[in-house]
């Protein structure tokens, strides 16, 4: 018999999935377009983060904080 897991709970709430987008997607704009060297590859890797953090609703480092953004029900 198969125990079933529990998958990585959800830690990044409504609001805050917004602002990671958009804040996200304004990186990687200034990281493709207007940035070159270190800071350019700094904001892509903070805007992919952010972005993907966002779209997944699941933030490692507030996971080792103990923070949790996530409305209760």
């Amino acid at each position: 018999m198969a125990t079933s897991s529990t998958p990585s709970k959800l830690n990044v709430g409504r609001h805050d999935k917004s602002i990671r987008l958009v804040v996200g997607l304004v990186l990687l704009t200034l990281a493709v377009f207007s940035l070159s060297g270190a800071w350019a590859t700094i904001a892509g890797v903070m805007g992919l983060f952010l972005m993907g953090t966002g779209f997944f609703g699941f933030c490692p480092i507030y996971r080792l904080i103990g923070l949790n953004t996530c409305s209760v029900r």
